[in-house]
């Protein structure tokens, strides 16, 4: 078995891409955000996969890079939108830096103020909702 970034396999990272993604799209559905904490245990429930440790610099980059690649997957679907936008930072109202770079990747004017910014976050939030829920 080939390995892929961040020491998983290229099979356990389809997997994980996978089951991430019916995670993220559970919650919008249900008009709920989710937390990284929370996704991480999503994924080692639902797969048996080694967590991640956010202690550790790789496993917090191999998250970003999951969600990355989830929110790719699921862009045109969804009309561009980023469901990354639903994973938070645990007991805060905002998404990860990831988030936000990734946004401007793909040609969203995202605010330089914290305060816009978060507005520009949260009404992300509400248009991943509303897609999803209407399905």
């Amino acid at each position: 078995m080939r390995l892929v970034q961040y020491g998983r396999s290229e099979d356990e990272w389809a997997q994980l891409t996978s089951v991430g993604k019916e995670f993220l799209i559970e919650r919008a559905r249900m008009g709920r955000t989710t937390s990284y904490t929370e996704f991480n245990a999503a994924l080692v429930n639902r797969t048996g996969a080694k967590s991640f440790d956010f202690d550790l610099d790789s496993d917090r980059a191999a998250v970003g890079a999951l969600l990355g690649q989830i929110s790719e997957d699921t862009a045109e679907e969804i009309g561009g939108l980023l469901i990354s936008a639903l994973v938070q930072y645990l007991d805060t109202n905002d998404a990860g830096p990831g988030f936000y770079a990734l946004a401007r990747s793909k040609g969203f004017a995202v605010p330089a103020s914290s305060d816009d910014r978060q507005l520009f976050w949260a009404g992300h939030v509400g248009h991943v909702h509303k897609y999803y829920s209407r399905r």
